[in-house]
């Protein structure tokens, strides 16, 4: 396993300028949201095509996105800290993160009854900072 050359922070954005230049920003990111605009776009990981930001991200603190990695018959929704996102493309309307599918779809399960529950955020934490000792694709 090799050690991840800089500390892993699950919920800072590695770079908010990305989604602040949102040619669809609106008020509602002004007031600490930067995440509203991103609301329908794909999400790839690492492996491929894992879902998209589901509408109702904005039940979720500005720190995560809610992401819908289901079929159209079915509906998984997970939670990505946003840490995980490594680049956002407004032109493509795609987010990029830096784990695999596998990864994320076996992150802690959401629930939507306690979204911001302080024992789910430690567990959802830990998962995605625990990934940070190895590499996406030594998984």
């Amino acid at each position: 396993m090799q050690p991840h050359p800089f500390p892993f922070a699950p919920w800072v954005w590695r770079d908010a300028v990305t989604v602040l230049d949102s040619p669809t920003r609106t008020i509602a990111q002004d007031r600490g949201r930067p995440d509203v605009g991103l609301l329908g776009y794909e999400v790839d990981a690492v492996d491929g095509r894992i879902g998209k930001v589901d509408e109702h991200n904005a039940e979720l603190p500005a720190d995560c996105l809610l992401v819908d990695t289901g079929t159209w018959l079915t509906s998984h929704r997970v939670v990505l800290p946003v840490g995980a996102i490594c680049e956002v493309d407004h032109d493509a309307k795609l987010v990029r993160v830096d784990r695999t599918k596998k990864h994320v779809t076996d992150a802690p399960a959401y629930d939507p009854e306690h979204p911001d529950a302080d024992d789910y955020r430690r567990r959802l934490g830990e998962y995605y900072t625990d990934s940070y000792r190895t590499s996406p694709t030594d998984e």
